[in-house]
């Protein structure tokens, strides 16, 4: 895999002439639409493909998946256009393997809502082990608000993947509440019907496990939280479900942006099949700016103080993927961000005139630019991770021996991050 990073003047044909591959391949995999309108600074990802096979009148996916001893999944993952469609053509060309080693297997978790855009939805699941459905929300006397997941567990299913039932403690205006994550711990009668709850729906609807989610829980009440994580594993496990904890620098009162050290971390691992570690908040976006792609350095150090404590084959480090457009001058308390997908961001670049930098401390993309208005001209800056982005944090997981990533969210194309993943790492199945 080669990451090139687009210079000035460069367009998509003359890149593909310079390494020797084929544009409209290259503008396939790397999702790109306009392959005369590059950004200078732009990452292009490079890969190489080891085995094609030339589709020939009357073959199928199976029969040429059987054929080179491959899995169909495989296919979809080297050609990931094939997700939605019901035939292949005589004369398409598919890649049956790219060149390189697989560095080792991981496990890969997208999180997304049942409203997520079919298409993406299946162009992305043959690079999942889980998908985590997006939410169910704990009421204060411990029952769960309903939400139209069958569909979207259905299709995971068919493509083999595993659906994580995602439980919270937001309330309906989108923010966590230590009231109710304290109404439930301080009552074992609530906590037993909560766990009732959560394995009646785990059954109805087919799920193979529950990530719970409880944030700003007070330090007073950490070892009753602990108490209901052993309980809830316990009851789970017996059941045959699978439990997922989400941990983050919030789930109990900080502020720093780290762990809360006095915390027992081993306990929660122990009760757990795997810790969701998370460098960031869900739908953070009030900054500072760079703080909200989540730092490089926030992140390892993080990470570093939760190894010593949670077995690394146990954690996942969490990969927001959401791009933020800020206003300048940046006011505490006062801005907030605009959100936006990957591809937006490099389309609003490349609308914009800008060139991408990239920050080695935080490991991510930025640009600035100006927006015109009526009366008055305002500065913007907008971060962003890019596919240099992803292949440093995904060299975490060898580096640490981690089990894997969760990726916040998969509702928009990032075909890059797919490319960085499944050209070095093999991704574990467990359906």
């Amino acid at each position: 895999m080669i990451i090139h990073v687009v210079q000035s003047g460069e367009t998509i044909y003359s890149i593909a002439e310079n390494y020797d591959v084929s544009a409209i391949r290259l503008m396939q995999e790397n999702g790109i639409d306009s392959p005369d309108n590059l950004v200078p600074g732009q990452t292009i990802v490079i890969l190489y493909p080891e085995q094609t096979y030339i589709v020939k009148e009357g073959d199928t996916l199976l029969g040429i998946a059987e054929a080179h001893g491959v899995s169909v999944i495989q296919l979809l993952r080297n050609n990931p256009y094939l997700s939605n469609r019901e035939s292949i053509y005589p004369g398409e060309t598919i890649v049956i393997n790219y060149q390189g080693e697989k560095i080792m297997t991981i496990s890969i978790n997208g999180y997304a809502y049942p409203f997520i855009n079919r298409s993406i939805l299946k162009e992305t699941l043959p690079y999942l082990t889980y998908l985590t459905v997006f939410n169910y929300n704990i009421t204060p006397t411990g029952e769960l608000i309903d939400i139209p997941d069958e569909e979207i567990i259905q299709i995971a299913k068919d493509f083999g993947v595993a659906p994580i039932m995602l439980v919270t403690t937001l309330t309906e205006q989108g923010t966590f509440s230590s009231e109710i994550a304290r109404n439930i711990l301080q009552n074992e009668d609530l906590q037993d019907h909560l766990i009732d709850n959560i394995l009646s729906v785990l059954k109805e609807k087919g799920y193979y496990g529950v990530n719970l989610d409880f944030q700003h829980i007070l330090p007073e009440d950490q070892h009753l939280f602990v108490d209901f994580i052993t309980k809830a594993g316990a009851r789970l496990h017996e059941e045959g479900f699978h439990l997922i904890i989400t941990l983050t620098p919030v789930t109990l009162e900080t502020e720093n942006g780290l762990f809360y050290t006095d915390f027992d971390y081993t306990s929660i691992a122990q009760a757990a099949d795997q810790i969701m570690l998370l460098s960031y908040q869900w739908g953070y976006f009030f900054g500072p700016p760079a703080t909200t792609i989540t730092p490089f350095n926030t992140v390892i150090s993080n990470l570093e103080y939760s190894i010593t404590l949670i077995p690394p084959d146990k954690t996942n480090i969490g990969i927001p993927i959401i791009a933020y457009d800020w206003q300048l001058p940046y006011m505490e308390n006062i801005s907030r961000a605009y959100s936006l997908s990957y591809c937006s961001a490099i389309s609003l670049a490349a609308q914009t005139g800008s060139t991408i930098m990239y920050d080695e401390t935080y490991q991510a993309a930025y640009f600035s630019y100006i927006e015109e208005g009526p009366s008055e001209k305002t500065e913007h800056i907008v971060w962003f991770k890019d596919a240099r982005s992803i292949d440093v944090l995904l060299s975490l997981i060898p580096q640490y021996g981690l089990k894997g990533i969760g990726v916040w969210n998969i509702l928009c194309e990032f075909p890059q991050m797919w490319l960085v993943i499944n050209s070095q790492y093999d991704i574990a199945q467990v359906l």
